[in-house]
């Protein structure tokens, strides 16, 4: 289901917009998340933990994609 209604979303962003999906998971800090387009905030790995970046000036756009979930 959340696979589904991600790419829902990825789908109704287009080119422009941003999509943002956080859920409960069995990880040190309980949570993991992806992202997906233009953003100011993203989530950068800091030994382990998820924190949020803020960039200022302008808008990541690394891959277009990002996420905490390991593989």
């Amino acid at each position: 289901m959340r696979d589904e209604l991600w790419s829902r979303a990825i789908k109704k962003t287009k080119e422009s917009g941003a999509v943002m999906q956080i859920w409960t998971d069995q990880n040190p800090q309980g949570f993991s998340s992806r992202q997906y387009g233009e953003r100011e905030r993203t989530f950068v790995d800091f030994e382990g933990l998820a924190l949020i970046q803020i960039e200022r000036g302008g808008r990541s756009q690394d891959d277009k994609t990002s996420d905490t979930i390991k593989p």
